[in-house]
């Protein structure tokens, strides 16, 4: 049990072969030292539940080797420094429950190596101009997941969305403030699963939606303004799961 940590100890920034470092749950975690920045083998590190760090330190963008990234239920982190997009090697990223954070830095989309993106229950209210994702996000060619849920204020998605070919998962489920898709979805070749659950707020679905053809699974369960379903559907000749 770590929660009553507030510091990491000095000597642990002398295991420079270290290549995962657990911190999850030291929810009494208020900052991390620089010198975090020597474990240059470090592949993994976990902050998930760490309620009460703030910050990271800049230094960590020069972790080179990092695969993974869990800050999922940092709800003090107010921000992110823009150097972790040197993260070259990162693949792995959540911000899952980051409630306080204040913006997402759009050189994100520089992360090339990145396939999982979690975003899910940020409150976009407390951004100047985030009802939207930002359009760079669509640069990370190599993102297999996406996902949003919860995101109660998100209204729309970018058109550039669409750029994200290697997509095979989308979550939107509990985006209860989208009001429609763009025509553009349809181009995700690769996409197999879509949820929509949840989605009270969005009143008709695309008749493109019927060129996803390697869809499997399509969730539209908890709906209250979707007034009809496109015939086209019965065109999604892979699909398997359909929740309604």
């Amino acid at each position: 049990d770590c929660s009553s940590l507030k510091t990491l100890p000095n000597k642990l920034m002398n295991l420079s072969s270290l290549k995962k470092i657990n911190l999850k749950s030291c929810s009494s975690l208020t900052s991390l030292p620089n010198e975090l920045a020597n474990h240059s083998s470090l592949t993994k590190l976990d902050l998930t539940g760490c309620s009460s760090l703030t910050s990271l330190p800049h230094e960590l963008a020069n972790l080179s080797s990092l695969t993974t990234l869990y800050l999922s239920g940092c709800s003090s982190l107010r921000s992110l420094p823009h150097e972790l997009t040197n993260l070259s090697s990162l693949t792995t990223l959540s911000l899952k429950g980051c409630s306080s954070l204040t913006s997402l830095p759009y050189e994100l989309a520089n992360l090339s190596s990145l396939t999982r993106l979690n975003l899910s229950d940020l409150d976009l209210t407390s951004y100047s101009s985030l009802t939207s994702l930002p359009c760079e996000l669509a640069n990370l060619s190599s993102l297999i997941k996406l996902n949003l849920n919860g995101c109660l204020s998100l209204t729309s998605l970018p058109n550039e969305l669409a750029n994200l070919l290697s997509l095979t998962e989308l979550d939107l489920s509990g985006c209860s403030s989208l009001g429609s898709l763009p025509h553009e979805l349809a181009n995700l070749s690769s996409l197999i699963e879509l949820d929509l659950i949840g989605c009270s707020s969005l009143s008709s679905l695309l008749h493109e939606l019927e060129n996803l053809f390697s869809l499997r699974t399509l969730g539209l369960s908890g709906y209250s303004s979707l007034t009809s379903l496109s015939y086209e559907l019965a065109n999604l000749s892979s699909l398997t799961l359909f929740y309604f």
